[in-house]
């Protein structure tokens, strides 16, 4: 069998480390099944599974930025505009805290069903549920239009302006009273959770946002320990059920899709959270993704699986080798575990090193960029955006 020539694999669209390993002497690139059965997926970064510590909420405020009448918080907004801006976020404590919350989620999950309870947990998620219960209502509510178009469908740009009018005061009904005024740092990311409404498309770096979102939430100590099966199996999978009922209504197009070649043409944390929950599955191996039967039946229980019935719902007729070689190439792997560690280095390579995508990520006091000196942060809080910090300029 031939081996995969995949721009997917090649370094390609802009990534400046952590790229996958080199072709051969012949220009061939390896099969992410090769990689992941070594272990010799790079790592951009080493970090250890933990929720990030609270932090004080008061002192992010002031470092967000300072006001006459005291501390304020500033939107979240973006940082990334050069090679030399990607690796400082590549090199940066804001990217550890972000993959080592991942990896504690990942490892929360691990052999647990979608349907496991959770416990006793914080108000706010059963908050953050309710408000993606409303988003979905209101896809029912905004029918799309009536376009031949296969791609973007206009009536998405009415449910997404519903949505950003309401972002501040939907994340302020999750928020306790003392953090009502940290609604204005992250209703950034939970706008650009949803896709963008210009180009009418929904990628990874929309869903990273979303997490991203999560994170704050975590850093500001509304989620919680006791929370982190419950992010992962009851706020992920609705906001990913959400996305998927936008997708079918709306038809957003792919944001930076590699086509074929791509792992999915919108996701790729629930690879990562759903292979978790299958390892050691006594049943279900990574080549049962080929078993319509299993696929049907399991669906609801297990993320990854979920994501493949949902690929071969989208992509109908040509088998998942035609439609989706990394996927199916992936489906060798023994096991879950392999799958695992490899899908959490692609995410890594694959998606946080990639400039066409995190030039789109937003930063904030929660998460922030890392910056020369704590004068150059206060100088871009005063002239600051949801779509720049005006970084270009102060950092001449």
């Amino acid at each position: 069998m031939q081996q995969t020539k995949a721009p997917w694999l090649s370094g390609s669209a802009g990534a400046l480390s952590g790229t996958m390993p080199p072709p051969d002497a012949a220009g061939v690139f390896p099969r992410p099944s090769e990689l992941m059965r070594s272990g010799s997926i790079p790592s951009v970064i080493q970090v250890e599974a933990r929720m990030p510590d609270a932090v004080d909420a008061e002192l992010v405020a002031s470092i967000s930025g300072t006001h006459e009448d005291g501390p304020r918080w500033r939107p979240a907004c973006k940082r990334i505009h050069n090679e030399n801006d990607m690796k400082l976020f590549l090199s940066s404590e804001g990217l550890k805290g972000y993959l080592s919350f991942v990896l504690a989620l990942n490892d929360a999950v691990q052999g647990k069903k979608s349907s496991t309870p959770c416990g006793e947990t914080s108000d706010a998620v059963q908050k953050l549920q309710d408000v993606l219960s409303l988003l979905r209502k209101w896809v029912d509510e905004i029918p799309p239009s009536n376009q031949s178009l296969r791609y973007g469908n206009p009536a998405y740009r009415i449910w997404h302006q519903r949505m950003s009018e309401a972002s501040t005061g939907l994340l302020q009904s999750v928020l306790p009273d003392v953090l009502q005024e940290a609604a204005l740092e992250i209703a950034p990311y939970f706008r650009d959770s949803f896709g963008n409404a210009t180009r009418i498309d929904y990628g990874t770096g929309h869903e990273t946002n979303f997490c991203a979102m999560l994170y704050c939430l975590a850093k500001l100590g509304v989620l919680q320990e006791r929370d982190k099966m419950a992010i992962v199996l009851r706020i992920f999978k609705q906001y990913l059920e959400l996305m998927r009922k936008i997708q079918s209504t709306y038809w957003l197009e792919p944001a930076g899709s590699h086509g074929v070649w791509g792992l999915d043409d919108y996701q790729f944390i629930p690879f990562i959270w759903g292979a978790s929950q299958l390892i050691a599955h006594p049943m279900i191996k990574p080549k049962s993704i080929h078993n319509t039967e299993v696929v049907d039946t399991y669906h609801d229980d297990y993320l990854y699986l979920g994501c493949i019935r949902f690929v071969k719902q989208v992509k109908k007729g040509p088998p998942l080798s035609e439609t989706s070689p990394m996927l199916n190439d992936i489906s060798s792997v023994p096991t879950w575990a392999k799958v695992n560690s490899g899908m959490f280095k692609m995410y890594q390579a694959e998606v946080l090193s990639k400039f066409p995508i995190m030039q789109h990520f937003l930063f904030c006091g929660l998460l922030p960029f890392p910056v020369e000196s704590y004068s150059v942060e206060i100088a871009l809080a005063q002239n600051t955006n949801s779509e720049n910090c005006g970084g270009d300029d102060l950092r001449k």
